[in-house]
């Protein structure tokens, strides 16, 4: 590759790293921060919570009754222990979830995880996941019959008081509650528990009368304004399902827009609400076929829904009918919702954590640090040597690699000597730089594939550390307690002695710094372009990369600095057995003494 195509490679990067910084530092950093402020925020007061919109139909199924939220003044919400304090209620209590049912509509719409808490100290709030309709960040689900056009039958709604079989629902107790319309219908819901994160309800209705009805049965997931999402390309956060035979990710802006998306024939799949590490989801029968939207209604800012309802059943006098619909609400374990796709049959479950679009990389590198983890008992260790792993993978081609690169190197006054004999002449130039390469055998792009490797497998690392919730709050050791978070310290308060707090933009912890060292020396162990472009850019990567770096997992990084260190150590070791001159040391001793 001659002068001109270096420049032009080395000014694609130069852009590509320009537009990486860019979008992280005025895009990405103000994100995060915009999502901490609308977290740490207590917000009293916002517009009254729209009513949510209708179900899905399902067949001759008519639009039913909007569930609706209860009443509360115009422009007010209620506190969170108000609002639960409206209604009598059923505790949920297990060893995953904290919670209550709603008596009045039968609603799930308080829920907490035990294992999981905001921040990292042990005295910070658990995660809340659902919360009534009339309180700050309403989420909830419920589930019910809908009957056909032109019945006039009462049906349970959102004012419904339901009776209860207790008053406690446990993963070894279910609760039952019941509820008769006075014209000859029992109803019925069964809801039990298991011990993680997955709710069965058995919705079922006695038919006293002296007609027969045509019923069908519905769950629905509801959340009462946009939620605060991280924006981030690489995560799907929102409404999210396999339905139609493939995944199905819907941002809330363009629902917002289009109202409703529906998937009127299913024959097995799941439908929800998905953020980075938690999640809510409607898991039909799946042998039975459904129909299932997504919508969003209201003025201002709407309810976002996604509902998903059965065919309906003709329900003859003296009968019975029942429909059951599982919920899952919680934490997205990784070996959790393989195990409940797996256990019930439920289509692609396991494409509730988004793996990306290196999935089949992504997967395998989370397997294999759960193995490691399970040995070691530290994920930051797990790094380190799932690193050592992945380089000893590659050692043969890696070693081709600077073996090549080091045969560049012996041939590199003949290369210039060509240069100048054809300067004149670049066609004929080109053919003999051609027969130099076969003569020594010598593979010009060789040098590329170890970067080449590392960028898939980087990628795959980052996304692993980024959307898996088992490296949340993951530590490491000494300052580092979370790997999934950047490094707390900063140099521009001198890591903490200084009490002022840098811009974000302007966040460079210890970690960072000890990787763009790193990147400094690895940079130091080939000879210094002759090429003032090239200079100047190698020159500049390793500080513009921790910059760049000063805000991404703390993981990521300590991977990036051992990989760069690994890179060093085996490359001295090649270049030592082949005789190569080592660079290293006369670039360092270059640079002391222009200093």
């Amino acid at each position: 590759m001659h002068s001109e195509d270096n420049k032009n490679l080395l000014l694609a990067i130069a852009l590509s790293v320009i537009v990486m910084i860019g979008w992280n530092y005025f895009y990405g950093v103000p994100k995060l921060d915009q999502q901490r402020q609308a977290q740490q925020q207590a917000q009293t007061t916002a517009p009254a919570p729209a009513t949510p919109g209708a179900l899905p139909q399902a067949g001759a199924v008519a639009t039913p009754a909007a569930p609706g939220t209860t009443t509360i003044p115009a422009g007010q919400l209620l506190s969170r222990e108000a609002a639960l304090a409206l209604s009598p209620r059923v505790t949920i209590e297990t060893a995953t979830l904290t919670g209550s049912i709603s008596l009045i509509g039968g609603r799930l719409d308080d829920l907490s995880l035990v294992k999981f808490r905001e921040e990292v100290a042990k005295t910070s709030p658990n995660i809340v996941l659902f919360a009534p309709a009339n309180a700050k960040d309403g989420y909830f689900a419920d589930f019910g019959w809908v009957g056909t056009v032109g019945q006039n039958i009462a049906l349970p709604g959102p004012e419904t008081r339901w009776q209860a079989s207790g008053d406690k629902l446990t993963a070894t107790s279910p609760v039952t509650l019941t509820w008769d319309n006075g014209q000859g219908l029992i109803f019925s819901r069964k809801i039990a528990l298991d011990s993680q994160y997955l709710f069965t309800i058995s919705d079922s209705v006695k038919n006293n009368g002296t007609a027969p009805v045509a019923l069908s049965g519905y769950g629905r997931i509801s959340h009462v304004g946009t939620p605060t999402t991280l924006g981030f390309y690489v995560l799907h956060e929102g409404p999210i399902g396999y339905l139609d035979g493939s995944l199905q990710e819907l941002k809330f802006d363009d629902l917002k827009k289009a109202k409703t998306k529906a998937f009127p024939k299913n024959d097995g799949g799941w439908l929800g609400i998905t953020e980075k590490y938690w999640a809510s989801a409607l898991i039909p029968d799946q042998q039975k076929n459904f129909s299932a939207a997504f919508g969003a209604s209201g003025t201002g800012d709407p309810v976002y829904e996604a509902a998903a309802i059965s065919d309906a059943q003709t329900i003859a006098p003296g009968a019975s009918s029942e429909t059951t619909m599982r919920l899952f609400a919680g934490a997205k374990e990784v070996d959790t919702i393989n195990a409940y796709g797996d256990a019930l049959g439920i289509k692609k479950f396991n494409l509730m954590i988004d793996w990306g679009w290196f999935w089949f990389i992504t997967q395998p590198m989370f397997k294999l640090m759960q193995l490691v983890f399970h040995l070691v008992g530290n994920f930051g260790v797990t790094i380190l040597i799932v690193t050592v792993i992945i380089k000893a993978l590659f050692f043969p081609l890696a070693n081709k690699s600077y073996a090549s690169m080091a045969k560049m190197k012996a041939v590199q006054p003949e290369m210039l000597a060509i240069r100048d004999r054809f300067a004149d002449d670049k066609m004929k130039q080109q053919q003999a730089m051609m027969e130099l390469y076969k003569k020594e055998k010598i593979n010009p792009m060789a040098g590329c594939l170890p970067v080449l490797i590392q960028i898939p497998v980087f990628f795959a690392l980052y996304k692993v550390l980024f959307v898996t919730i088992e490296m949340r709050h993951a530590p490491f050791f000494g300052w580092i307690k979370d790997l999934s978070a950047p490094d707390p310290t900063n140099l521009f308060n001198l890591f903490g002695l200084i009490p002022f707090t840098p811009p974000s933009m302007f966040h460079l912890g210890i970690w960072p710094i000890i990787m763009g060292i790193t990147m400094w020396f690895q940079m130091k162990m080939n000879p210094e372009p002759t090429d003032p472009v090239q200079k100047t850019m190698f020159a500049w990567m390793p500080l513009i990369f921790t910059f760049m770096l000063g805000s991404f997992p703390a993981g990521l990084v300590i991977y990036w600095a051992w990989n760069n260190l690994l890179s060093v150590s085996q490359q001295y070791l090649i270049m030592k057995k082949m005789g190569t001159k080592i660079e290293l040391w006369d670039n360092l001793k270059a640079v002391f003494k222009r200093g």
